[in-house]
């Protein structure tokens, strides 16, 4: 217990040294009360159309004491109601696709480190294929083959997202499993998965949560660059990507329509990035 505490503490003494990761700790936690307390937070249904309140833009909205804050988009629906709800979406989509990437990729590294051979020569031919792809090249060709929905985006960018996965834990196995204890463990008689399990996975979770946090903001970028082009969240569904397309063509005449989903977009894929850093400081066992 006592080393446990010990740990947690020299953790969060690394992690708070970097006060730019706490900001983006912060940002990110923001958002998920954000996605949390939408319903509470809207000032409007998101999906309810004003035909007769279109275009409004903030400094129009101030001028006419209005409660349209971020403005109204071309069917007359509140931005800020619909960026407050497209959180929830976005963090979703991350979340799940973040997962089936690690679900997918965590377990292949596992083996294709650990037993090595054929394993490693045929899985790793396997991870370098699809790595030699463009992640969005890679994700808009597999949604266009199953159609035009969110799910089919999460599984998309999952798909794209696990040769990472799976190259980084075959690495860490690579250097674990050459460690004395494993060998030790191994002439006490352990089988392959207690040792896979209970000693080598244990040892590779610290690179994977890093990965993750880091992967997060790619999975949401993706998956709003494939809303932008039609492929993910469809009409009427509050996603930031598909409010990005859809103001485009107000880009001139009402910007505001287009400008806040993407500041949304922006600032919460730089707040993966900032603790992303933070944490892979923060559980380096080689800076102090």
């Amino acid at each position: 217990m006592d080393q446990s505490r010990s740990q947690w503490r020299q953790f969060w003494r690394k992690l708070s040294k970097r006060k730019i990761s706490l900001v983006g700790g912060a940002i990110i936690l923001a958002y998920i009360l954000i996605a949390i307390l939408a319903p509470w937070l809207a000032p409007h249904d998101p999906l309810h159309i004003q035909l007769d309140k279109s275009l409004i833009g903030p400094v129009e909205n101030w001028n006419m004491n209005g409660n349209f804050w971020f403005g109204t988009d071309d069917k007359g629906r509140d931005i800020l109601s619909r960026i407050l709800y497209g959180a929830r979406l976005s963090l979703l989509v991350g979340v799940v696709a973040v997962g089936i990437g690690a679900m997918i990729g965590v377990p292949m590294g596992l083996v294709a480190g650990y037993y090595g051979g054929w394993w490693d020569t045929i899985l790793m031919r396997i991870i370098d294929v699809l790595l030699a792809f463009p992640g969005m090249l890679l994700a808009l060709a597999i949604v266009s083959a199953l159609g035009p929905s969110l799910f089919n985006v999460m599984l998309a960018v999952g798909i794209f997202s696990f040769p990472t996965f799976a190259r980084l834990v075959r690495g860490s196995t690579l250097t674990v499993k050459r460690l004395e204890y494993i060998d030790a463990i191994r002439a006490l008689g352990a089988g392959d998965l207690t040792i896979v399990t209970v000693h080598i996975l244990p040892n590779v979770v610290s690179p994977i949560i890093v990965q993750g946090t880091l992967r997060l903001a790619t999975a949401i970028l993706t998956a709003a660059g494939l809303s932008f082009l039609g492929m993910g969240a469809q009409p009427p569904t509050p996603e930031w990507g598909a409010m990005l397309s859809n103001g485009r063509d107000f880009i001139f005449s009402a910007p505001s329509v287009a400008v806040f989903p993407g500041l949304a977009i922006a600032f919460l894929v730089i707040g993966f990035n900032l603790f992303g850093d933070g944490l892979r400081d923060a559980l380096d066992q080689r800076m102090g």
